[in-house]
């Protein structure tokens, strides 16, 4: 039942990030095993009960959020979220496209914003672009007026294009070098950690952005660049910018797969999979038709 400050949603859909399996926070909560747990942390429902002091959403409201990472997630028919890590979804976005927003899109705003200080006419390196991370971060950056060059395997080339890359460099036959005097902000979302040469790609006094670990300091110092490491918090100013740019269609949602709640595991194992398409894997919760019906 929802506590003070929390709403108890009927989940519709849950988007999963395949690595969160072997987060710390996914078994732990101040060093305290927390098993049995349940995954997925993005999430779109419907409220259908509220606790004290709940001021932001209603009984009733069509949200989509982020759930605290150390919590139960959404794959599961209720969830338990803090009122201030939802927002309302609009009813031009279905649960499915919603719950594929609160992660991967909030931490691309988050590290080009909040962490890249991202500034119109900036030249932006996305490595991991055909990432669901990546993805967004192409289309936010490009819908800041920055120039973007996408780094990806060669059959993400037309897609990424098409998102707003001006430039695609496939990293399976091209170093990534520096563009002129070097890239003013690159985010690094791809597995592992940067090699030296996305360092040496940014420019003197550019920013480097990880999502893996915190950047290298001695290479930091190297080419005289910054580096941020953050991980993603819910912000539901943030989160309405997104839901905003979504309704109006200024932002692409890409599903890789969808797979209902029954087959969660093979959703996970599917992330493992060769040449999957670009975006997320969604938990199918409610029908369709279950979501017209209570729109």
């Amino acid at each position: 039942m929802p506590g003070p400050g929390e709403v108890l949603l009927r989940v519709q859909a849950a988007g999963i990030t395949f690595t969160e399996l072997v987060w710390d926070a996914t078994w732990f909560r101040d060093g305290q095993p927390r098993t049995p747990v349940i995954p997925a942390h993005e999430v779109a429902g419907r409220v259908v009960e509220s606790g004290p002091q709940v001021d932001t959403v209603r009984v009733g409201d069509p949200v989509f959020g982020l759930i605290p990472f150390d919590r139960d997630g959404a794959s599961a028919e209720y969830a338990v979220v803090p009122q201030e890590n939802v927002a309302l979804r609009p009813l031009e976005v279905d649960p499915i496209h919603a719950a594929a927003l609160p992660l991967a899109a909030l931490t691309a705003l988050q590290a080009l914003v909040d962490h890249g200080g991202i500034l119109e006419g900036q030249r932006v390196l996305v490595q991991g672009a055909a990432g669901a991370v990546g993805i967004f971060a192409v289309q936010l950056a490009r819908l800041r007026g920055a120039h973007v060059t996408a780094v990806a395997r060669e059959q993400d080339r037309e897609y990424l294009q098409l998102m707003g890359a001006e430039h695609v460099i496939d990293y399976t036959s091209t170093p990534v070098t520096a563009d002129g005097d070097g890239y003013d902000l690159a985010l690094y979302a791809a597995n592992g950690a940067p090699t030296e040469a996305t360092y040496a790609a940014v420019r003197t006094g550019g920013v480097l952005v990880c999502l893996n670990a915190p950047p290298d300091g001695e290479l930091l110092n190297r080419y005289g660049i910054r580096g941020q490491f953050f991980v993603v918090e819910a912000n539901r100013g943030q989160m309405d910018e997104l839901a905003n740019l979504a309704k109006t269609q200024q932002l692409s949602i890409p599903i890789a797969a969808t797979f209902p709640l029954a087959e969660g595991r093979a959703a996970y194992e599917s992330g493992a999979r060769h040449g999957r398409l670009p975006g997320k894997t969604v938990l199918v919760v409610e029908t369709a038709g279950t979501w017209l019906a209570s729109s």
